[in-house]
């Protein structure tokens, strides 16, 4: 049996695909802080352990930390963001900061202008330099400074709506405002790199428009970021196919030169997909989100002169809110009494 396991392993090893790993695994665990609150703890091979250390000892080297303008911790504050920044620079990890420029979740349907903000174009511009200038530098002065910032969530129709909203008032008003943030984040670090997040990355065509009219004379510029980040998930849209995100990433990347990453994505590992076609044929199973996972590694690694940067799984341990927000039941990589699955390996082995 030792000498048949051992072959296997090293069968195993020789096929996997070295060429193909991704210097950024990343998982976005923005809830965990509120989840350990609530009284929920983690186990990995029986032992328990703070989740953030066991993702670290999984292979993840990038967290994903999501912002909004709340100041109630509960809600994703600053003051929140920071302590779990600190707590995964300690782990290792680098950091992507997700900024919803919101009291809630921004996403292309919902981008709500934070509460205590102005409403008129030229308010806003200068108080999302603001916010954004203060927030690089809070991270730089706790010693955590942020390797990517994402200057929204899921853009496709526009940020601090309605004034930034794209069928509202044009592309102009949401150039004005992404370059205003950029500018504070530059202003305020000479490293950070800008991220640009939308939905559905599969969609080329979608995508293509949105950076056909996105660029303004005197207003957000293709030097003013860094990296294309991308949604990419398997039971929105049966379109989403590995297929279709690879036409349009090669497409992107050969017209503006940019780094890509994957900055959100999920796999059910259990249960059902009720009313859902995934647009894969891989199981519902761990194994199912382990080929997931690799087939995107796969295409990001293709992409032209190494512009593919890493690829983030969305929530991975998010216990009571396993099917996170789709119809599929559950995307976790940890049980409901907080054991990890097999696929927590997906991070190290699959990225």
């Amino acid at each position: 049996m030792f000498f048949q396991k051992t072959w296997q392993s090293l069968v195993l090893l020789v096929s996997l695909p070295l060429g193909n790993c991704l210097t950024y695994h990343g998982a976005d665990y923005s809830s965990l802080v509120n989840l350990e609150d609530s009284g929920i703890t983690y186990k990995d091979s029986g032992t328990s352990e703070k989740f953030d250390t066991i993702l670290a000892n999984h292979g993840v080297n990038l967290a994903r930390i999501r912002i909004w303008t709340s100041t109630n911790d509960a809600d994703y504050s600053l003051d929140y963001g920071l302590a779990l920044a600190e707590r995964a620079v300690a782990a290792g990890m680098s950091l992507l900061i997700d900024l919803h420029y919101s009291d809630t979740w921004a996403d292309p349907g919902d981008q709500a202008t934070p509460s205590s903000w102005p409403t008129d174009l030229d308010g806003l511009n200068t108080e999302i330099y603001d916010y954004t200038n203060s927030l690089v530098t809070a991270f730089a002065n706790q010693g955590t400074p942020i390797d990517f910032l994402q200057i929204g969530n899921e853009i496709n129709s526009g940020i601090l709506f309605p004034t930034g909203e794209i069928s509202v008032n044009g592309y102009s008003p949401l150039s004005q405002l992404l370059h205003s943030a950029a500018n504070g984040a530059h202003d305020a670090s000479d490293s950070v790199k800008i991220v640009v997040h939308l939905a559905n990355g599969w969609d080329g065509s979608a995508m293509s428009s949105f950076y056909e009219q996105i660029f303004i004379q005197g207003e957000f510029a293709t030097t003013d970021f860094d990296v294309m980040g991308f949604s990419f998930y398997p039971f929105y849209d049966s379109a989403a196919t590995y297929s279709a995100l690879q036409s349009s990433l090669d497409n992107l990347v050969a017209t503006y030169g940019k780094d890509v990453m994957i900055v959100e994505t999920d796999w059910p590992s259990s249960g059902s997909c009720s009313g859902v076609t995934l647009s894969e044929d891989f199981a519902i199973s761990t194994s199912g989100q382990e080929s997931w996972v690799s087939g995107i590694t796969e295409i990001l690694a293709g992409l032209s002169d190494g512009h593919g940067l890493g690829v983030v799984y969305w929530e991975p341990g998010w216990i009571g809110n396993d099917g996170l927000g789709s119809g599929c039941s559950n995307n976790l990589v940890v049980d409901d009494s907080g054991n990890t699955l097999a696929s927590i390996d997906l991070f190290s082995a699959d990225m």
